[in-house]
C-alpha cells in the first residue's frame, strides 16, 4: 500500500478519534446539567450528511467535510447561526438559561478531554513501548555545533554534560532546548578533556531561526562509507561500503565533516587513502563536476537504549512528556508571527506527514496525542468560533455581570468563522506550494 494512502488512513482515523472524544467533552456536561443537544456530528454536513439518525432529542450523524466536528446545543450561538431560534423566548433546556459557570463547563469540555487524552497517550506509549536514551558516553565523538551556535564558543568533538546543571536523558534534545526553552548556560567536554560552561544569549532560537539553522547540534560520526551511488567516481575507483577515509590530500580526516571540508564545489583530482578490512590503501581520484565523490555516511556509529519503565513510572514520566510537549508548542508560536515562520505553517498535508508510512502503531499513537494537545491548545485561544472565544465571552460576563448581546456575538461569530477559513486555506496552500515546487 502507498505510503500516501497509509497516512490518509491514519491520519483519518486520529482525527475521527479525537474529534468525536472533543465533542463528548461538549456533549457530556450539556447533558449533566440537562441542556439539550440537537446535533452531534463527526465532520460538517454542509447541506446533506453522509449518514444520520435521531436518538431522543438528538441527531447524530457523519458529515462529508472532513474539516472538524461539532455539537448543536440549543440557545447558543454557533457555528449553525441559528438565528431564529435566538428570537425565541429563552427555554429552561437551553444553553443561554443555564448559569454562567455551568455553561463555562460546558466549553471548556472538549479542550479538557484533547488535554488529559494526550497525556493518557504519552503515558500508555511510554508503559507499552518504554523510552529511548541517548547519553553524553553514547556519542563517542561528540557533536558538531552549526555556525551560528559556533560563535557561541563551540567546537566540533564537544560531549555535552549539563544543560543549565542538568544532564540531558536524550542528548540531542538539546536542539529542542535551544528553540523552545530558556537555556542559560550548557557545559561541555572538550576533546583534550577539559570542561568548559559556555552562556547562552536568551535570543539564540530566534537568531537560529532567522538564518535557517533547525538543526545547532548533530552528531559527530566517522568518514565511514554506507552507499555508494552507481556509476559514481567513488563506484568507478573500486570505493566499497564500510571503506574508511584516513586521509585527503595528505590532510588528516577524523570525521565525517571533515571529509566533506575537504571536497570543493567543483572537480579536482585527490589522494584518498583510506582502511579497508584493516588494510590501509590509497588511490588517486578525481571527483565528479561538482565536487562530489557519490559517496553516503554511515549514520549507525551511534545507538539509542532502551529502557523500560513501570505503571507508576509512566504514569509520572507520560504527564512530564505531555507537559514540555504542550510548552514547547506554544513555545514555537514566537516563530509563527515571522516571514519565515508564516511559510512553514501547514495544512492536512503537513499533519498527515506526522504520521509514519509504514502501519506502526507506536507512530500512530504518538501523533495522535501530539495533534490532540495541539487540538486542546488551538481550541483555546480566544477566537470567535472556537471554545476559546466562547470561554473569553463567558469571563467576560462573569466579570462584569453582563451578557453581550446577541447581535455582537452574531458578528463575533462570522468573523471568527472567516478568520479561521482563511487561516486554514492559507495553510493548505502553503501544503500545496511545498508539494508543487519544493
Amino acid at each position: 500500500m502507498s505510503p500516501i494512502v497509509v497516512k490518509a488512513i491514519q491520519l483519518l482515523m486520529s482525527l475521527s478519534l479525537l474529534i468525536v472524544l472533543h465533542e463528548l467533552g461538549h456533549f457530556i456536561p450539556a447533558r449533566i446539567f440537562k441542556t439539550r443537544v440537537e446535533k452531534f456530528f463527526l465532520f460538517f454536513d454542509v447541506k446533506f450528511a453522509l449518514f444520520k439518525k435521531k436518538i431522543g432529542e438528538t441527531t447524530y450523524g457523519i458529515g462529508w467535510l472532513p474539516l472538524g466536528g461539532y455539537v448543536k446545543i440549543s440557545g447558543m450561538i454557533d457555528e449553525s447561526m441559528d438565528k431564529e431560534q435566538m428570537l425565541k423566548p429563552p427555554q429552561p433546556w437551553e444553553f443561554r438559561s443555564k448559569p454562567a459557570w455551568q455553561r463555562l463547563i460546558i466549553m471548556l469540555g472538549g479542550v479538557t478531554v484533547n488535554l488529559i487524552l494526550g497525556f493518557l497517550i504519552y503515558m500508555m506509549i511510554l508503559f507499552v513501548w518504554g523510552k529511548y536514551t541517548l547519553s553524553t558516553e553514547d556519542l563517542p565523538m561528540g557533536v558538531e555545533p552549526s555556525p551560528v551556535v559556533e560563535q557561541l564558543g563551540f567546537e566540533i568533538g564537544d560531549q555535552i554534560l549539563t544543560v543549565d546543571g542538568k544532564a540531558l536523558e536524550n542528548v540531542l534534545e538539546i536542539n529542542k532546548h535551544f528553540f523552545l526553552r530558556n537555556v542559560n548556560n550548557v557545559t561541555v567536554k572538550r576533546q583534550n578533556g577539559s570542561t568548559t560552561t559556555l552562556a547562552i544569549p536568551e535570543d539564540i532560537g530566534t537568531k537560529m531561526f532567522e538564518s535557517g539553522e533547525m538543526v545547532p547540534f548533530s552528531p559527530v560520526i566517522p568518514a565511514i562509507l554506507d552507499s555508494i551511488i552507481p556509476n559514481s567516481p567513488a563506484a568507478i575507483n573500486g570505493l566499497q561500503s564500510n571503506d574508511q577515509i584516513l586521509n585527503i590530500n595528505g590532510n588528516k580526516i577524523n570525521n565525517w565533516s571533515e571529509f566533506k571540508n575537504n571536497m570543493t564545489k567543483e572537480s579536482q583530482s585527490i589522494n584518498l587513502v583510506f582502511e579497508r578490512n584493516s588494510r590501509i590503501d590509497s588511490l588517486d581520484i578525481t571527483t565528479s563536476a561538482d565536487g562530489t565523490l557519490g559517496v553516503y555516511p554511515k549514520i549507525d556509529s551511534f545507538s539509542f537504549k532502551l529502557e523500560t519503565l513501570s505503571l507508576g513510572e509512566s504514569i509520572i514520566e507520560g504527564f512530564d512528556y505531555g507537559y514540555w510537549t504542550l510548552h514547547d508548542y506554544v513555545a514555537q508560536f514566537k516563530y509563527i508571527f515571522t516571514s519565515e515562520g508564516a511559510k512553514q505553517l501547514g495544512g492536512f498535508g503537513a499533519i498527515g506527514n506526522m504520521f509514519p508510512g509504514q502501519w506502526n502503531w507506536k507512530g500512530f499513537w504518538s501523533s495522535t496525542a501530539l495533534i490532540s494537545i495541539i487540538l486542546a491548545f488551538m481550541n483555546i485561544l480566544p477566537i470567535p468560533a472556537l471554545d476559546g472565544g466562547h470561554v473569553m465571552f463567558l469571563l467576560y460576563e462573569m466579570v462584569t455581570g453582563r451578557k453581550p448581546n446577541d447581535k455582537f456575538m452574531e458578528y463575533a461569530q462570522m468573523f471568527g468563522f472567516f478568520l479561521l477559513m482563511a487561516l486554514v486555506l492559507y495553510a493548505n496552500g502553503n501544503d500545496l506550494f511545498r508539494l508543487l515546487f519544493n
